[in-house]
């Protein structure tokens, strides 16, 4: 009788990680070359979470097409903070207070927000991320706290050091299932805030002021969330781990709900 072989053991194929696009920021210094620049803590949040995290640059605006090819690649988006938006694009006056940021950032952003909105992909929105998918669906900013909204608290410290407050979760939301909690303490270092509310987006918190913190798209089956705070930043609190495995776990859904069609 032949020897018995041994039966060979199952091959054991690591998960793949779905591709997350992160838009760096454009910094043109005083003196010195232009260079793309992006904060170490998104990456890492999202590697942490099962996710990796492919840097999306800032092209020139002729060229912003041709990230297509890269950007129909990735399952999900992380809209990273930054410097203020423009407010001449939407309509309003640019005032001493207005910190804008470059515009060949801000057209790079326009590029993936019109992408993200038409195709629904999976968005987390962060800073001034957070600002631009409100004001994509169709939403207002004021321009500076406490100036255009007298009841606001501060919710930066001009001093620079760090600053944290509260915020209030809205019942019944995204948020609500992610953080599993009514009462939140973020960290804190903006000062622009939501006005009046895109269409398709609701409150998802707010701090104990009334200012808006955080918001997320109506449509139950796209993940499209917004924080003011930042989750990605040393300053934030341990449970705010769990907004990036939330939007990892929901990109990994996402995308498992794609192949299912196909």
């Amino acid at each position: 009788m032949p020897p018995r072989s041994k039966e060979k053991e199952p091959i054991i194929v690591p998960a793949t990680r779905p591709l997350i696009a992160v838009n760096a920021d454009y910094v043109t210094p005083k003196n010195g070359t232009a260079f793309a620049k992006i904060n170490v803590g998104y990456l890492d949040a999202i590697m942490a979470a099962g996710g990796l995290p492919v840097v999306l640059p800032p092209l020139r605006k002729d060229n912003l097409a041709d990230i297509d090819a890269l950007l129909d690649q990735c399952a999900g988006i992380v809209l990273t903070g930054g410097a203020d938006m423009d407010p001449r694009r939407n309509g309003q006056p640019l005032t001493a207070v207005v910190n804008p940021m470059p515009a060949r950032r801000e057209d790079a952003d326009r590029y993936l927000l019109a992408r993200i909105f038409e195709n629904k992909i999976p968005v987390l929105g962060i800073g001034v991320g957070m600002q631009q998918l409100n004001v994509f669906a169709g939403g207002t900013l004021h321009m500076h706290l406490p100036a255009d909204n007298p009841k606001a608290l501060p919710h930066f410290d001009q001093t620079g050091a760090p600053h944290r407050h509260m915020v209030l979760i809205e019942e019944n939301t995204r948020l609500d299932d992610i953080y599993g909690t009514q009462e939140l303490r973020v960290n804190s270092s903006h000062h622009q805030a939501v006005n009046q509310m895109g269409k398709r987006m609701r409150v998802a918190a707010k701090a104990p002021d009334g200012v808006i913190e955080a918001i997320e798209a109506t449509d139950p089956n796209w993940f499209c969330v917004g924080v003011q705070w930042h989750p990605e930043a040393d300053t934030a609190s341990a449970l705010d781990v769990q907004i990036f495995d939330s939007f990892v776990q929901a990109v990994m859904r996402n995308m498992d709900a794609v192949l299912a069609v196909a």
